[in-house]
């Protein structure tokens, strides 16, 4: 399955931004440390910058210990970062949470240790983080052999092994970190000792430590030389607890470590004297910066004045990129980035009290919203989650002084200027979306690259500052061998974008669920591809730059004999507030791309269904605007079949032309459908075009009076026959569509024949 086309998630104005409008503004915090940014940051902007991958390598396929039931952890492997060896060997190397460490030369893999081997309490069946974390190797390695790693072990290690630090109360995992010598460091399968240097348990499977690293820019003789951060999660604690915030728990928190030394409280590692906290009493010497919930991935910049940036996995709305100092604290769990944080009200999004602005928290130096989608719980998946990047310092033209990070989930991969990630200034560096092309020219999304909806994606350069990205959902490796500039596709006309209601173009599988479609329009309404799933995406396109379309069937043709059809349904009379704009809307514009691909009508049916907006009060079948194939006078036809009033009548506008000429089998067709509800007239378009016809009715079955429609919002959307709900099946199309468009106006001739050559282009 290819994935994913890239138009209209760049036209829309910042949805979060706009949903929140009533939000007052954040207020000032007593330090300068960016509080005149927004509470809710802007959507990153689409750049015309483009990276060009080449596959490196993939990884073979590992599984989780014990199996695990969350769909989330059953990836082709689960490979999270790639790094070189610091002994000027070339070599590469990835941890897997599965347990293995694989070691590359010229993309081509050894496994060097198996973590799962080693130790038999070792877990990774629960838990996004769970298993084999990470691996770092110490400056020195090429002469002392010595490296890190970092694992999960389960309730049996927690009754048997004691903690550096008292466990979290109910503890479910502890991270275990652990040194390691080879005896010949240039060996590539390790033969040697180890010994275990920290130990700590969290009350959930989720938010443990995360990364272990050393800083690549500290030179011998300087302060921070050989010295290991540690990034330790909240254990998913901080939603009901204090403990990110408090100074004599490790939770929440970088710490810095001396492995070499010995007065750290189990005698395996030593406590610098520079830590900020050293020396308060009852603080933890450790801790280097507090109040984090999941500190999931840091780096140094190489050049300027060697910033440490951290990509810090939000709970509720925000993913932010924090520049990390001795000492700072990042508010986790009173604030949210610059919202107060409410665990019984986090569905609700406040600004920060002027007391919490006081407290001089260190806020974001850039981040994105992950709002969820409007009709999807807010206590749930988002789709969304950062991983942590790096400044690029390398040759790649365009991309220097860039901090190319992104999202884990769905794969899209940001940049901004390190220049302007300060957090000195008043307003955090603005977030730019990456274009990604294959090196034979195609522009890609990672989805296209994986065939899933959830990339997992994860970042990591070498020696010689290359550029890498790696996914779990099927274990590659990619290179970014160089960089493109292209304008940013742009597939809605100009003049109908503040019209744009609703948008699919299937190239978006929504990265929690990918059996359901993001919206690309402003209401960010999900649709759910019914009894198909994912399978309803096949590689089609309906013109140049799409690479999918939705497959529909009647439940006679379906491969699963159920009818696969699209659409959203909302059963309370409220209906689907997200498509509110369609209340008392005094036009409608349904359009889209058809191909008829099976028998049509289904043998039992006289109409086929192709797409609409459901009436305020509708069963799931009757709808305000509609394009369907319908029997006029004991013909099927094509038509415009619109409702104004919910309890009103209907009026139909048939094509005159056979519709079989205007829909060929086979043959992708531009189809359009207007509704004046308060002039009273249809239109219907074809390949930009206006079609003849006539009205079935003569009287005026729509009560027009001058006014839109009822004021109520629709029940839904519907796609490729009756019943989003996934009830009674009627009206089924044995079709293809794609880039499907609900507007809440009436498009003009013109407007509908620039669009159809805006697709045609």
């Amino acid at each position: 399955m290819r994935h994913t086309r890239w138009w209209t998630a760049a036209l829309t104005t910042s949805l979060v931004a706009a949903a929140l409008s009533p939000l007052a503004a954040p207020a000032t915090a007593t330090r300068s440390s960016g509080p005149g940014a927004p509470p809710i940051p802007p959507d990153p902007q689409p750049s015309n910058l483009g990276l060009v991958l080449e596959e490196y390598a993939q990884l073979p396929a590992s599984e989780p210990t014990p199996a695990p039931t969350d769909a989330r952890l059953m990836r082709h492997n689960r490979i999270n970062y790639i790094g070189e060896v610091p002994d000027g060997s070339g070599r590469l190397y990835v941890p897997d949470l599965n347990g293995p460490l694989y070691l590359l030369r010229d993309g081509e893999e050894t496994v060097y240790l198996d973590i799962k081997a080693r130790f038999p309490e070792f877990f990774s069946g629960r838990g996004m983080g769970s298993g084999f974390g990470f691996v770092t190797f110490h400056p020195e390695f090429a002469d002392n052999g010595k490296f890190y790693t970092v694992h999960t072990e389960d309730r049996d290690a927690i009754a048997t092994q004691p903690p550096t630090y008292p466990n979290q109360p109910n503890a479910f995992v502890q991270s275990v970190v652990t040194e390691w010598t080879a005896s010949d460091p240039s060996a590539d399968t390790f033969e040697g000792t180890s010994r275990e240097i920290f130990r700590f348990g969290f009350t959930e499977q989720i938010h443990a430590i995360q990364q272990i690293d050393f800083n690549p820019t500290a030179e011998p003789g300087d302060e921070d030389y050989g010295l290991l951060y540690l990034a330790v999660g909240d254990g998913g604690n901080g939603v009901r607890s204090t403990v990110p915030q408090e100074l004599d728990n490790p939770a929440g928190k970088i710490l810095r470590i001396d492995p070499f030394g010995t007065d750290g409280p189990n005698g395996q590692y030593g406590i610098p004297d520079s830590n900020p906290w050293v020396g308060e009493p009852g603080a933890l010497g450790e801790i280097w910066a507090i109040g984090m919930r999941d500190p999931h991935r840091f780096s140094w910049d190489l050049e300027g004045k060697h910033d440490m940036y951290l990509g810090h996995i939000g709970q509720r709305a925000i993913e932010a990129v924090y520049e990390v100092d001795a000492g700072d604290d990042f508010g986790w769990p009173d604030v949210e980035s610059r919202l107060d944080y409410q665990n019984d009200t986090q569905c609700r999004l406040d600004p920060m009290t002027p007391e919490q602005a006081a407290k001089g928290y260190d806020f974001p130096v850039a981040s994105y919203s992950h709002d969820t989608p409007a009709n999807w719980s807010c206590n749930s998946d988002s789709g969304h989650a950062i991983s942590g990047g790096h400044v690029h310092r390398g040759d790649l033209k365009g991309l220097y002084g860039k901090y190319v990070f992104g999202d884990l989930v769905e794969g899209k991969v940001f940049y901004t200027d390190a220049a302007q990630m300060r957090d000195d200034r008043d307003r955090e560096a603005t977030v730019h979306e990456l274009q990604l092309f294959t090196t034979d020219g195609q522009r890609v999304r990672m989805p296209d690259l994986v065939g899933d909806g959830r990339i997992d994606l994860r970042f990591g350069t070498d020696s010689e500052r290359n550029l890498y990205l790696l996914a779990k959902a099927n274990g590659m490796i990619w290179k970014v061998v160089d960089t493109e500039r292209e304008q940013w596709p742009d597939d809605v006309e100009p003049a109908l974008r503040k019209h744009l209601v609703a948008s699919y173009d299937f190239e978006h599988p929504f990265a929690a669920n990918d059996s359901y479609e993001e919206d690309q329009g402003p209401s960010r309404t999900l649709i759910s591809l019914i009894n198909g799933g994912e399978r309803m995406r096949v590689d089609d396109g309906a013109y140049p730059g799409s690479n999918n379309a939705l497959q529909v069937h009647s439940a006679a043709e379906s491969p699963t004999g159920t009818a696969w059809k699209a659409g959203v349904y909302e059963a309370d009379a409220d209906g689907v507030a997200s498509l509110s704009r369609f209340n008392n809307a005094k036009g409608t514009t349904v359009m889209g791309w058809f191909k008829m691909t099976g028998q049509n009508p289904t043998p039992g049916y006289n109409a086929i269904g192709l797409a609409g907006v459901l009436a305020g009060n509708s069963d799931g079948h009757g709808v305000r605007a509609l394009l369907e194939l319908i029997q006029v006078n004991g013909e099927l036809k094509l038509v415009a079949l619109g409702r104004r009033l919910d309890t009103g009548a209907s009026q139909t506008f048939a094509a005159t032309q056979d519709w079989q000429e205007l829909l060929p089998q086979g043959e992708w067709v531009h189809l359009a459908a207007t509704f004046d509800f308060a002039k009273g007239t249809m239109a219907l378009y074809r390949n930009g075009k206006k079609v003849d016809g006539f009205y079935t009715a003569t009287n005026d079955p729509w009560q027009v009076d001058g006014t839109g429609t009822s004021a109520t919002n629709p029940r839904g959307i519907k796609i490729g026959g009756s019943f989003p709900q996934n009830g009674t099946e009627r009206n089924p199309c044995n079709c293809r569509m794609d880039a499907l468009m609900f507007l809440d106006d009436v498009a003009s001739a013109s407007e509908v024949a620039r669009q159809y050559r805006r697709f045609r282009r």
